[in-house]
C-alpha cells in the first residue's frame, strides 16, 4: 500500500479516467441526487473530497496540528464512513470513524468529518464509505469498489512549499531576446570564436538561425539584464506578473548559457553583478507593480568546457587562474569530473563534449561544497545578500550524480535533499523547481527534495494535444476532454496538495516549440490556453510573448525576440492575459481552491470544472471546437443553490441557477469563468 508500492503511471491515469466516467452525466444524475437513500448502494456520483480548504483543515500540517478531513456523499445515502490512514512511524494502518456534521446549501449532499491526530510522522490516507452491505473506496486516484493499493493522498507534517509561488504569476525570460536595454554590451560579429564557430550579431526580429551553419549557438542579438528592468512595469504592472523566471545568465560563450563558464560572474553581454543586484532589487520593488519574485537558472548537472574548473576551450578574455581537470590531473578541480582516459574521454551531458558533466563524489565532497553545501557555494552566494533571489530552477535535475552516472539514482535524491538543506537554511521560502518531463512524483513525494516541477507531464502535454492537436513536442497527437481530463486527474493525484498548487504550468517553454505555432496560429486556440493555464491549480507561466501568440518552432525557433509591437492592452491575447491574472489575484478559489471535474463532452469536446473555497465557488467551462457552443454546467456539484446567479468574469454576462444547472454559451475556442 505504501507510495513506493503504487502502481505504474499509466494505471494511475487510467484509475482516474474511470473515476471520472460518471461525471459525463451529471446533468441527468439531478434527479437521482434527491432519491439517495440507504439501500445497500453507495450513489458514487455524489462522492467528493480533496485537500482543498473546505475538505483538509492543514494541507501543511506541523507535527502538532491534527488534520480533519472532510467527505461528501449524497444525502442519507451513507450508513458510515471511515478514514483508513497508514503511518510510516510503525508501518501500520490505522481507522478513523467519521461522523456526519452538515448538510451543504443546496440540501443535496451530507458533510462527514474525521480528524487524524497530530504526529511529524508521513501518512498517506483513503476513505471507506458504506451503505448498509456495500463499500466504495475513495482516494486521489479516484473511486474503486475494491481497496486501492495506490493513489492515497498526502500528509506530510512540516513541509511547506512557497506560498508566494502557489499564488504567483510567472514570466519566463530566454535574457538574449527579450530586450536590448543597454547597446553598449552587444556582442558583435566576430566578437570571438567558440568552438570554431564566430559570434553573429543579429538585428532584432530577423532570423535566429546562424548564417553559417551549426553555429546557432553564436548568433546574439542583444538583450540584457538591463532590458528586462525597464521592462519590468509591462510583466509587472501591465500584465500583472509577479514572479520572474530567467534562463541562465552566468559567463558562457552561447546565447542559451546551459554550458557555464563561471557560475560567480555575470555574462558581459548580460551587464554586471552589480546590474543583477538592481534588476533583483527592482523585481523585489513594489513601486512599479505588485512585490516580485526572481528564479535563476541552475545548471548544476553540468559546466562548459571553458569553464576554468575544466578548462579544454577558451574564449574572449576568459583567463583562469589554475589550470582545469582537462589540463592537468593535479588540478584542483580534478575531482569535480569524471575522465573515462584522461584528457579527452570523460563523462559528458548526453556526449555533448562542450557540457562536461559534474561528479557530485560522496556526501561532503569538494564539488557538493561548492555548488550547493557551503555559504560560498553558487546556490547558497545568490541566495543572500547582496542579491537574495528567491530560488532556483534546477536544469536536468534528475541527472546530477556520482560517477558520470546519467540517471535518477539514489546518490541523486541524496544531492537533491542536501541541495534543499543548503537552500532552505538560506531561506525557508525559497522556491526549488525541478526540470523533469516524465512524472516528477519521486522528487516531490516526501517533502525533502524539490517543492515542484516544470509541468510538462500533467499540463503543457496533456493541453498542447486537446488544444492543438500535437503533443509538447510538435508530434500530432490528439485527446477528448474525458481522456484529458483522466490525464488531469491521474497527474494530480500524483502529488501531495501544495505541490500541485505551486507545480509550473506553462503553454511552452525554451525547450518546446511555441504553442501558437503548435496550434496553427490560431489566435483563438491561444486564448483558449491562457483561460486553461489561468484556472487549472499551479503555478501559470508565460514564456515571453506567448501572451500574444509569439510563433516558433523547434530549437532555436522558439527563442526569437519579443515583438515590442505587440506588447500593449490592444492586443486582444494580451488584454486577455492580463485579465486573467487579475481575475486569478482576486479569487483564491483559483489558486488554493478545490478542484472538481463538472463536464466532459466529447462528441462537444466541452470540458468544465469547478474550483472552489469557502468564499466563492467558481465553474469554468472550455470550449475546444470552432464554433459557439451551448453549454449545460452542472452547478450544483458546487453547492450552488437553485435561483442564486452567477457571472462570467470574461464577458460580464450573469445567469440565473435552475433546476441544479447553468446555461451558458460559449464561443469556439474560448471559454466562461462562472463565479458566485
Amino acid at each position: 500500500m505504501l507510495r513506493t508500492e503504487a502502481s505504474s503511471h499509466l494505471a494511475r491515469r487510467a484509475m482516474g479516467i474511470l473515476a471520472i466516467m460518471a461525471m459525463a452525466l451529471a446533468p441527468a444524475l439531478w434527479q437521482g441526487a434527491q432519491a439517495a437513500t440507504n439501500d445497500n448502494h453507495v450513489e458514487t456520483a455524489g462522492l467528493f473530497a480533496d485537500q482543498g480548504p473546505l475538505y483538509d483543515s492543514n494541507p501543511e500540517p506541523t507535527a502538532t496540528q491534527p488534520v480533519t478531513l472532510g467527505l461528501r456523499t449524497f444525502k442519507g445515502d451513507i450508513t458510515s464512513a471511515n478514514i483508513k490512514y497508514y503511518d510510516t512511524a510503525d508501518g501500520q494502518f490505522h481507522w478513523i470513524p467519521m461522523h456526519w456534521v452538515a448538510n451543504d446549501a443546496t440540501g443535496i449532499y451530507d458533510c462527514w468529518q474525521g480528524t487524524i491526530p497530530a504526529s511529524g510522522s508521513e501518512k498517506y490516507y483513503r476513505f471507506q464509505i458504506n451503505d448498509g452491505s456495500a463499500t466504495v473506496w475513495l482516494n486521489a486516484a479516484g473511486i474503486t469498489t475494491n481497496e486501492p493499493s495506490a493513489g492515497d493522498f498526502f500528509i506530510i507534517p512540516g513541509f511547506r512549499t512557497p506560498d508566494w509561488m502557489k499564488n504567483g504569476v510567472l514570466y519566463q525570460i530566454f535574457p538574449d531576446r527579450f530586450y536590448d536595454g543597454d547597446t553598449g554590451n552587444d556582442v558583435t560579429d566576430g566578437q570571438y570564436t567558440y568552438a570554431g564557430c564566430a559570434t553573429e550579431q543579429h538585428a532584432w526580429g530577423t532570423s535566429v538561425f546562424a548564417r553559417v551553419s551549426g553555429c546557432n549557438s553564436e548568433v546574439f542579438f542583444g538583450g540584457d539584464l538591463a532590458g528586462i528592468d525597464q521592462k519590468l512595469n509591462y510583466i509587472k504592472d501591465t500584465l500583472g506578473a509577479d514572479i520572474i523566471y530567467l534562463n541562465p545568465i552566468f559567463e558562457s560563450p552561447t546565447n542559451h548559457k546551459y554550458d557555464t563558464a563561471d557560475y560567480y560572474t555575470v555574462d558581459p553581454a548580460f551587464g554586471s553583478n552589480a546590474t543583477l543586484q538592481q534588476l533583483i532589487a527592482d523585481v523585489h520593488s513594489s513601486g512599479n507593480g505588485p512585490r516580485g519574485y526572481i528564479i535563476l537558472d541552475g545548471v548544476f548537472n553540468h559546466t562548459g568546457d571553458s569553464n576554468c574548473w575544466f578548462g579544454a576551450e577558451t574564449y574572449g578574455t576568459l583567463t583562469c587562474p589554475q589550470p582545469g581537470a582537462d589540463q592537468s590531473q593535479s588540478s584542483p578541480y580534478y575531482s569535480y569530473y569524471t575522465f573515462q582516459s584522461w584528457p579527452h574521454s570523460y563523462s559528458t551531458f548526453f556526449g555533448i563534449a562542450s557540457m562536461p558533466k559534474l561528479d557530485y563524489g560522496a556526501s561532503g565532497s569538494a564539488t557538493r561544497r561548492q555548488i550547493y553545501a557551503s555559504p560560498t557555494s553558487v546556490v547558497q552566494t545568490y541566495l543572500q545578500a547582496p542579491y537574495g533571489i528567491d530560488g532556483w530552477r534546477l536544469d536536468a535535475a534528475q541527472y546530477l550524480d556520482a560517477g558520470g552516472n546519467n540517471g535518477s539514482d539514489a546518490t541523486n535524491h541524496q544531492i537533491m535533499q542536501e541541495l534543499r538543506a543548503g537552500v532552505k537554511a538560506i531561506n525557508p521560502d525559497a522556491e526549488i523547481l525541478g526540470e523533469y518531463w516524465g512524472d516528477p512524483s519521486p522528487w516531490l513525494d516526501h517533502g525533502d527534495e524539490w517543492d515542484s516541477a516544470m509541468d510538462y507531464n500533467g499540463f503543457v502535454q496533456p493541453v498542447s494535444e486537446w488544444i492543438c492537436g500535437e503533443d509538447e513536442n510538435g508530434n500530432g497527437a490528439s485527446i477528448t476532454p474525458t481522456q484529458l481530463d483522466g490525464w488531469l486527474h491521474g497527474t494530480r493525484a500524483d502529488l501531495p496538495v501544495d505541490v500541485q498548487e505551486a507545480m509550473m504550468n506553462p503553454l511552452g517553454t525554451h525547450d518546446t516549440p511555441r504553442f501558437a505555432t503548435r496550434c496553427g496560429g490560431d489566435i483563438w486556440k491561444t486564448y483558449l490556453g491562457l483561460i486553461f493555464q489561468f484556472t487549472y491549480i499551479g503555478t501559470p507561466s508565460i514564456y515571453y510573448g506567448d501572451e500574444y501568440g509569439m510563433q516558433g518552432g523547434a530549437d532555436p525557433d522558439d527563442r526569437r525576440t519579443f515583438d515590442w509591437s505587440e506588447a500593449n492592452l490592444g492586443n486582444g491575447a494580451v488584454a486577455l492575459t492580463a485579465k486573467l491574472i487579475h481575475i486569478r489575484n482576486t479569487y483564491a478559489a483559483l489558486r488554493t481552491g478545490s478542484f472538481m471535474t463538472l463536464l466532459t463532452d466529447d462528441s462537444a469536446d466541452i470540458y468544465a470544472f469547478g474550483r472552489f473555497d469557502g468564499h466563492h465557488r467558481i465553474a469554468v467551462v472550455l470550449n475546444g471546437t470552432a464554433g459557439t457552443e451551448t453549454v449545460t454546467v452542472p452547478v450544483y456539484e458546487l453547492s450552488m443553490v437553485n435561483g442564486s446567479g452567477v457571472t462570467d468574469l470574461l464577458t460580464g454576462k450573469q445567469y440565473t441557477i435552475a433546476n441544479g444547472t447553468v446555461t451558458v454559451g460559449v464561443e469556439g475556442h474560448y471559454g466562461a469563468i462562472l463565479e458566485q
